[in-house]
């Protein structure tokens, strides 16, 4: 599955700068993150880099956006 920031989210750009595949941005007034680019970060990290650098916690899975373990190391193996 790829990722979403509910409203809760702050703002303070602790997401932005770890996230390897650029899928999170600003919006008015919380981020956003992308779920064609999202891929929870396999091939990166042991565990999504934006979820473990958010302060508050408001960074879940987006059941809308369903990818398995294997479709989202595909898309990590299609950006090399």
């Amino acid at each position: 599955m790829a990722l979403k920031i509910l409203e809760d989210c702050i703002a303070c750009d602790a997401c932005m700068q770890p996230c390897p595949t650029g899928a999170i941005s600003a919006a008015d007034p919380i981020y956003i993150i992308d779920p064609n680019i999202c891929n929870e970060c396999v091939g990166y990290a042991d565990s999504p880099t934006c979820v473990d650098a958010c302060p508050v916690e408001c960074i879940v899975l987006d059941e809308a956006h369903r990818y398995s373990y294997e479709e989202n190391l595909k898309r990590y193996q299609k950006e090399d």
